[in-house]
């Protein structure tokens, strides 16, 4: 009768000891930033690489300091889906390098391949009334998949060989500030990433956050106050270039040049 305590004291302290042994296995084998497979996460630093690409070897971060990067991968070279983003992407180059962003993109194949499909491109393909498109941007050739593993970019469910539709916005220190994933059968949004961009820079520059379908010129969301008092004031005296909607909620005018914030 007096040993029924110890006995439930005894499967406890089993339990917990079971518990214990695999949560540390799970964390012996949580993946670290950069490790094949694992995606990198918002906040983290964009994992390093060397990587040969149509315009030379570059050196991911050292060649890009100072500058946004927008890492994009594309299933394969010779697909129309590719073709029609790698068209549309190379003509708003200029845009991009407006807002101080230089754009890379990697695909599983060979620099051979990448230079006869940029050739036929320029040569061969007129869509959208877009033709003799030149993409003069890098086009990693990662036939080992080192680059795609390290970002994520290689999705079983969807294939083992072939890089899912990915973006990574990499921002001037070198951290993760956005990604997007796309199915290997749609393209992208490129005025989308465009605005996404110039969100997340003009956020940067002004210290304010942006709204549902912000375009730059549109209202911005002013920081909530970290105090009663400033809640209070903000109600009572509020400037006049911002409108409160509540004591948590003020938006403000801000110039639409203020938005090029990502030029040095």
């Amino acid at each position: 009768m007096y040993r029924r305590p110890w006995r439930v004291l005894a499967l406890a302290l089993v339990s917990i000891l079971s518990v214990s042994r695999v949560s540390w296995a799970q964390e012996q084998k949580k993946p670290s930033v950069g490790e094949a497979g694992r995606i990198p996460l918002i906040g983290e630093e964009a994992p390093a690489f060397t990587a040969e690409t149509t315009q030379g070897t570059i050196r991911f971060p050292q060649d890009f300091k100072g500058k946004w990067v927008i890492l994009f991968s594309h299933p394969a070279d010779f697909t129309p889906v590719c073709t029609t983003e790698f068209m549309t992407f190379a003509t708003m180059q200029p845009e991009f390098e407006a807002l101080n962003t230089k754009l890379v993109g990697l695909s599983i194949d060979s620099n051979y391949s990448h230079i006869a499909w940029l050739r036929t491109i320029r040569e061969k393909i007129e869509y959208r009334g877009l033709k003799n498109v030149e993409v003069t941007f890098p086009l990693i050739a990662d036939l080992k998949m080192e680059v795609a593993k390290q970002y994520g970019m290689l999705q079983p469910s969807a294939s083992d060989t072939k890089a899912v539709r990915a973006v990574f916005f990499i921002d001037p220190a070198g951290k993760i500030r956005a990604l997007l994933y796309y199915p290997l059968s749609n393209g992208r949004n490129f005025q989308e990433i465009k605005r996404l961009l110039l969100a997340m820079q003009t956020a940067d520059a002004n210290q304010v956050a942006t709204p549902a379908d912000w375009q730059p010129g549109d209202d911005v969301i002013v920081p909530p106050p970290g105090s009663c008092g400033v809640a209070k004031d903000r109600m009572d005296k509020t400037p006049g270039d911002t409108h409160c909607y509540d004591w948590f909620f003020c938006t403000k005018k801000l110039p639409r040049e203020v938005a090029s914030a990502g030029q040095p």
